[in-house]
This record gives C-alpha cells, sequence and structure tokens, in this order.
C-alpha cells in the first residue's frame, strides 16, 4: 500500500518543530481526549527514545509513536480525524520494523482495553490481569521477535569490527565484502563517491556478482538520479553485468524516510550505520544475531520497492 495522504517519518526529540509536533498530537488525544493528568503525559523518557511522526500532505502532525530503551512501545496516538485511515497501522508497521533492525528479542506495550484488538492483529499477544494506567483500563502485551538462525551454524567468535570513525567504517565495509560467498544486500539513502567507489571495493562487487549460479547483489537506493548523474563508478558496474546486480527504488513514505545505511554479506557479517551521513555504526564479520534483523527488515523494503526508474534506460 503506498501512503496517499500522509506520510510517516522518523522524529528527533531534540528538533524543536519535531518535539513539538509530537507533544501537539499527545496533547489532543492522550490530555484532551482522555484526560490523562500532564504530568503522567509527559514521563521524562522522551528525549532517549526513537520516535516516530505521521503528517498530512500538508506536513500537518496527525500522529504518533515511541520506542523506549526498557524495549516498550508506547505514545501511539492519532488524531480523531484520521483514525481508520492506516496510519496507526503504519506507525506500528514501522515501529516493529526498527525494533527487529535493533535485535530486540521482543516488544511489550500497555494497551489500553479499548485497543486490544488493534495490536493483536498486528501479533502482540496479551498477558496479565487488567489494570489502572491514569483512569483507563490497560493489559499488557508482547510481541516475540524471534531470530532467524541456521542451527548448524557452529557457534563462534562475532568477530566484531570497530565502526567509530569514517576510517573505520570503510575498513568495516571492505571486510564484508571481502568475506562475501555470493551475496549481498546494500541499502543506502545516497550513493556518494566515498562508498563503493573504490578499486578494491569495485573488485569486490565484481568477484562477487560473477561468482556462479546464485549469485546476486540488491541495491535499495533512495537517490538513483543522483547516483546517474554523477557517473558513480557503482552504476556502470551494474550496467555491465545487469543480471546479478538489481537496483530498486523504495517508493512508500515510511521507508524514503528511514535514513539508515546497510551492508549485509551471506556469511553473517554486516556494517550498520544508523545515520548514513554519519560513519558511526556497529559491524562484525559474524554475528548471525544481529545480522537476521537487519536482512529481514531489507528484504520487507525490497518487495515494496519498485525498479529504479531512472536506471531504465541502461536496462538495469
Amino acid at each position: 500500500m503506498r501512503l496517499q495522504d500522509f506520510s510517516v517519518e522518523i522524529a528527533e526529540w531534540s528538533c524543536e518543530r519535531d518535539r513539538l509536533a509530537l507533544l501537539e498530537i499527545r496533547q489532543q488525544v492522550f490530555i484532551v481526549e482522555q484526560g490523562v493528568p500532564e504530568a503522567r503525559e509527559r514521563d521524562g523518557l522522551d528525549d532517549s527514545c526513537w520516535h516516530l511522526l505521521a503528517r498530512d500532505e500538508g506536513g500537518r502532525p496527525i500522529g504518533c509513536g515511541r520506542l523506549t530503551p526498557a524495549h516498550k512501545l508506547g505514545r501511539m496516538a492519532v488524531l480523531s480525524d484520521w483514525r481508520g485511515r492506516g496510519v496507526g497501522e503504519a506507525l506500528l508497521r514501522e515501529l516493529i520494523s526498527r525494533a527487529r533492525t535493533l535485535g530486540w528479542p521482543q516488544l511489550s506495550l500497555a494497551a489500553q482495553v479499548s485497543a486490544i484488538g488493534f495490536y493483536q492483529r498486528a501479533g502482540f499477544n496479551v498477558h496479565g490481569e487488567v489494570f489502572e494506567d491514569a483512569g483507563l483500563p490497560h493489559r499488557m502485551m508482547q510481541l516475540a521477535l524471534p531470530l532467524v538462525s541456521d542451527p548448524q551454524e557452529p557457534v563462534r567468535d562475532l568477530d566484531t569490527l570497530p565502526a567509530g570513525s569514517r576510517e573505520e567504517a570503510v575498513a568495516a565495509r571492505m571486510q564484508v565484502l571481502a568475506d562475501a560467498r555470493h551475496r549481498l544486500a546494500i541499502r543506502l539513502p545516497r550513493l556518494g563517491q566515498d562508498s563503493y567507489a573504490s578499486t578494491q571495493e569495485l573488485a569486490e562487487l565484481r568477484r562477487i556478482a560473477v561468482s556462479g549460479r546464485g549469485a546476486q547483489i540488491r541495491i535499495l537506493l533512495h537517490d538513483p538520479a543522483a547516483a546517474l548523474h554523477s557517473d558513480h563508478r557503482l552504476i556502470a558496474l551494474a550496467q555491465r553485468l545487469p543480471s546479478a546486480i538489481q537496483i530498486r527504488t523504495p517508493v512508500e513514505e515510511i521507508d524514503l524516510g528511514y535514513l539508515s545505511a546497510c551492508l549485509l554479506n551471506d556469511t553473517g557479517g554486516y556494517l550498520f550505520q544508523p545515520e548514513a551521513s554519519r560513519p558511526q555504526g556497529r559491524a562484525a564479520r559474524h554475528d548471525r544475531a544481529s545480522h537476521a534483523p537487519l536482512q529481514q527488515h531489507f528484504d520487507e523494503v525490497w518487495e515494496r520497492a519498485e525498479r529504479a526508474s531512472m536506471l531504465q534506460a541502461l536496462d538495469l
């Protein structure tokens, strides 16, 4: 489903515009409509949470939600005029996806009794007795986020790679490429000349692309036009090896608003940068437990994405 009349984006609590938008929605839904005391609604956790914000086509805030460091989902709210139009479902889907990406084993929440069905449709299970919170009946709910693993894979050193600086991120990317056998998944909001453009990186990419039957490099690129216009060397390689290198572009607002970058190989190695514009991230050569949720999120976005239209002239 494409989001036709609203969009979902990551919100930064430190950004005044985002913070005021989040508080505006929660003020209307929780404090005005539901009578929750302001002191209870403002719990002091927001600056350490990961927030989502939904806006209408005019940019007006219409819905929100957050994840806390305690692996809890909360502050889900949608303005009354927008309920029943898919806003809550879009927010919930991305919050669950983010929790998986972070490698959380489960996600919990305190659901208002009237909203239990909404969360059950997303896979949450009820547990415990009804309790009162801010004068409203609630029940605890949980969603298991199992990690995909190979039971025959031997337990071994995770081989964590440093990725705290630009130089370390470049070295980690090179190592993950070198460890790959036949498959790669790459996600980039923007393909700059400092990524996947060196002679060594391109040599590894070509090696993987021609490694035999089953060789596949999938690339999710938010801005293929910029890469095409800058004559990026990876695009030229993809032009020469179109059967092995596939490029798609996310089309849903919720996916385009996800500004992380990742590189995943087929041996459990990965490089994940929460903000693609910054080098800091985490990486490992063999860590399937952390690799699995990143791969699952990539696969989900890949299925929703479309062939990169700006590259069709190259018959990619």
